[in-house]
């Protein structure tokens, strides 16, 4: 009996002791080695730091994240690879810049034409509460076999149309002219005549320089400011429609993501969702600032895009993304189930809403 006494006793301190362990091990302090796709002075690598601000803070300091900036790890456009092979564990960029995998990827980020006329709520809604985030899921895990899980983080749109080396008063002037573009987009302007270029972010104030490329896309406003566009061109349009709603995604290694504790995930979850209002307002007041100074005090003139341009894109994307149903199953599986939750909400929202337009004219009637 004493020797049964005694081994309980050795068992349960065993026990006790792994326990402690393993507890110990769960309180350690853990950093996740993560990149942006964006350089340090954009906004939207700000958005990746606010990101991982909140993490630190709502842990305790048990959860943090390296917040590298483009090029600093992998190239811009590698870092979702990167991910799903754990040379870093994390990443914030845009998911269009993926769609040589799967065309799919650019429905994800809610561009072209703010897919099917939703804006960011929209897209958002139909992510947690149309089945989106269960087809992203689908995508990543089944179709392509990506160790990989991702959430929306931030818009960074609407977007300007962009800068010209000179003004632009119809769409066939748009023929043959070299413009910086990304994804499917680029493969729309292309169809409206341009000579498209791509590339990431920080190379595009030097090509411009160059006079490698008569015209660019990148954001508007302050981002745009910030690489320096408006000292190289004068002539900015806006808005656009090819990324009228885009949104950005904070990409995880799923084996990475599922180590960590229930609390530290849900943390993950909410501070993206956190970053996703909080950056979105702070954006738009430094957006309205940009705007004022360039024109102020750089000489910059801001010029309403020529309306048969983003026409003529919705139109060119709708042929786009009809043909690509047709041919991929899982971008029309996609695509539908983005056009049945529109149909619901969109014409709700255009009833349920008065036109921007209604009340900023009253309060603050358009300058010529």
């Amino acid at each position: 009996m004493l020797r049964t006494v005694k081994a309980t006793g050795a068992i349960l301190a065993v026990a006790a002791s792994l326990a402690a362990m393993a507890s110990a091990q769960a309180q350690q302090p853990r950093t996740l080695k993560m990149q942006s796709s964006f350089p340090a002075s954009s906004t939207a690598h700000d958005g990746f730091k606010m990101w991982a601000d909140r993490i630190s803070k709502l842990t305790g300091g048990q959860l943090k994240a390296d917040t590298a900036p483009a090029g600093q790890i992998v190239g811009a456009f590698d870092v979702l690879d990167a991910t799903h092979k754990k040379v870093i564990d994390g990443a914030v960029s845009i998911d269009y810049y993926w769609i040589g995998k799967q065309k799919a990827f650019t429905l994800f980020s809610n561009s072209p034409a703010g897919v099917v006329g939703m804006d960011h709520m929209d897209f958002y809604g139909w992510f947690y509460e149309g089945g989106g985030q269960a087809l992203y899921d689908e995508l990543l895990q089944k179709e392509l076999k990506l160790d990989i899980v991702i959430y929306p983080i931030f818009a960074s749109s609407p977007q300007a149309l962009g800068w010209f080396r000179k003004p632009i008063e119809s769409l066939a002037q748009f023929k043959g002219i070299k413009c910086r573009q990304t994804g499917m987009t680029a493969e729309i302007y292309a169809k409206m005549g341009m000579a498209v270029v791509n590339m990431p972010g920080g190379e595009i104030a030097p090509a411009a320089e160059r006079g490698a490329i008569d015209c660019a896309e990148w954001v508007g406003g302050i981002e745009d400011m910030r690489l320096g566009l408006h000292t190289i061109w004068k002539n900015h349009y806006t808005p656009g429609v090819h990324e009228s709603a885009s949104v950005n995604s904070l990409i995880l290694n799923k084996s990475v993501f599922d180590s960590l504790s229930p609390v530290h995930q849900e943390v993950i979850k909410s501070a993206a969702t956190e970053t996703f209002v909080r950056w979105g307002i702070w954006w738009q007041k430094l957006n309205a600032e940009a705007m004022a100074e360039m024109v102020e005090k750089h000489g910059v003139k801001i010029l309403p895009t020529p309306p048969e341009i983003n026409i003529e894109f919705m139109k060119a994307w709708d042929a786009v993304a009809a043909a690509e149903s047709a041919k991929n199953p899982f971008f029309k599986k996609v695509y539908d189930s983005q056009k049945a939750y529109a149909a619901k909400v969109v014409p709700a929202k255009r009833f349920m809403f008065p036109p921007y337009t209604l009340q900023a004219d009253h309060y603050f009637p358009p300058r010529q």
